[in-house]
């Protein structure tokens, strides 16, 4: 029996743990800060243990990885650092579903020297997205032809009849993850230009992006889309854009909310405020000032725009108290936003991912690729966020503890090795992309 240490027991965990343990040969493992949430993913299956853990705490956490043949974590990605080197000192493979870091970059060779594999980016976006992307470019090249731009959009949204608010969207993860995603700066190559976006202008630079039988999005870049040029192998490219799909109205509100400082990070003594004060506070204003002119002044909106009605639509212009007492505006933001965001018992999210490929070949043809995935969520089951998450990272496991992927390193899922059976083993529960191509 192998066995398999699953650090964390959020949102998206369900079918990674599922999955795993319906497997002959796996025992799973789940260590949660929350044990009661690790007990509800095992419910009481015999293969399965939760368990509590603190991060904070090392030698427990050491102790854990040391008893595993393979660790994923599912914890916030500043932690994967410290949990890789763990890896690296008991020669215990890694997986995550999250950027390659800096610091997780550095552990390539410590990794290669302890014959383990931590294969990063195995979720949905990064991940499917990448696996899709390296089939059509490798097929491209294996017929003799050079990707000349390269454009890709992800988002999780609510399925269309689940679309009930102003705002357009509802959490199937983290939410403190969706906001602070806001506060990226951007980098992609346009038609050979190198652009930059500063954090505070992102939600300022979005297009409109339309997906076949669902109608318009928003589109904004997405990090820093520069480096997959050298890691796609696709130095012909003139265009290399990565970016985030969510529906209309999304991005001049968030461009709002990021103006009046609701996504600052410093820790703050709010006790005894209300929205109505914690709103005044962010705007220095004083509390005999009428409230909505105040906020129509300050962020140059009338009060009788969407935003501004999104705006109240959330209660940050109520006299509820504040949900904590001390902590940041992001804090706040947060926990009001998966208040009202909620999904309905029932309702299904929905993924949308869209990659367009312009292609030249040999001959002088040129023709354009475009390759979607749209995925539904199962009503009062699994949402397709955490589907689309969870399987890549459980089938990835399997591959790597059955010897079928023998690389080792700091790794993403970009060799035919890692995505031909990952891709191939999605489509048998229907997750799979639909391809159209056109000339000229």
């Amino acid at each position: 029996m192998k066995k398999i240490l699953i650090l964390g027991a959020g949102l998206v965990a369900r079918p990674l743990v599922r999955y795993l343990l319906g497997q002959p040969d796996f025992e799973v493992e789940v260590a949660s800060r929350t044990v009661s949430k690790a007990i509800k993913l095992i419910n009481g299956h015999p293969k399965g243990e939760a368990k509590e853990l603190n991060l904070k705490d090392e030698e427990g956490l050491k102790e854990r990885i040391s008893k595993a043949d393979l660790v994923i974590s599912m914890v916030p990605y500043s932690f994967h650092p410290k949990v890789a080197k763990y890896c690296i000192d008991y020669q215990k493979h890694m997986v995550t579903t999250s950027y390659v870091s800096e610091a997780m970059k550095k552990l390539d060779e410590e990794a290669k020297r302890a014959g383990i594999i931590i294969l990063n980016e195995v979720g949905l976006d990064p991940g499917i997205d990448h696996m899709e992307a390296m089939r059509i470019i490798h097929e491209v090249e294996e017929n003799g032809g050079k990707i000349l731009s390269f454009t890709s959009y992800c988002g999780g949204l609510p399925a269309p009849e689940a679309n009930t608010n102003p705002f357009g969207y509802k959490f199937s993860w983290s939410p403190i993850g969706v906001l602070l995603a806001g506060k990226n700066s951007a980098q992609f190559l346009k038609d050979g230009q190198q652009v930059f976006i500063p954090p505070e202008n992102l939600f300022e630079n979005y297009t409109i992006i339309h997906i076949e039988e669902l109608g318009e999005f928003e589109g904004y870049p997405n990090r820093n889309s520069l480096p997959y040029i050298e890691l796609y192998g696709i130095e012909s490219t003139n265009t290399m854009l990565r970016g985030t799909l969510r529906n209309k109205g999304w991005c001049a509100t968030m461009k709002k909310m990021v103006d009046l400082g609701l996504l600052d990070e410093r820790e703050e003594d709010w006790a005894g405020l209300t929205y109505k004060d914690f709103l005044r506070n962010l705007m220095n204003e004083p509390s005999d000032m009428d409230l909505k002119k105040a906020l129509s002044s300050h962020l140059n909106i009338d009060e009788d725009s969407d935003i501004f009605s999104r705006f109240e639509w959330l209660g940050l212009l109520s006299d509820d108290p504040l949900p904590v007492t001390k902590g940041s505006a992001l804090d706040i933001l947060g926990a009001k936003m998966l208040e009202k965001l909620q999904y309905e018992e029932g309702e299904r999210d929905m993924i949308i991912l869209q990659h367009i490929f312009i292609v030249a070949y040999k001959d002088g043809k040129k023709g354009k690729i475009t390759s979607t995935l749209i995925d539904f969520g199962i009503p009062n089951g699994d949402t397709s966020m955490a589907r689309t998450v969870g399987l890549p990272a459980a089938i990835s496991t399997r591959l790597i503890l059955e010897e079928k992927i023998k690389r080792t390193g700091v790794v993403i899922p970009i060799t035919p090795e890692i995505y031909t059976p990952i891709l191939n083993e999605l489509k048998e529960v229907e997750i799979a992309f639909k391809e159209k191509r056109e000339e000229g």
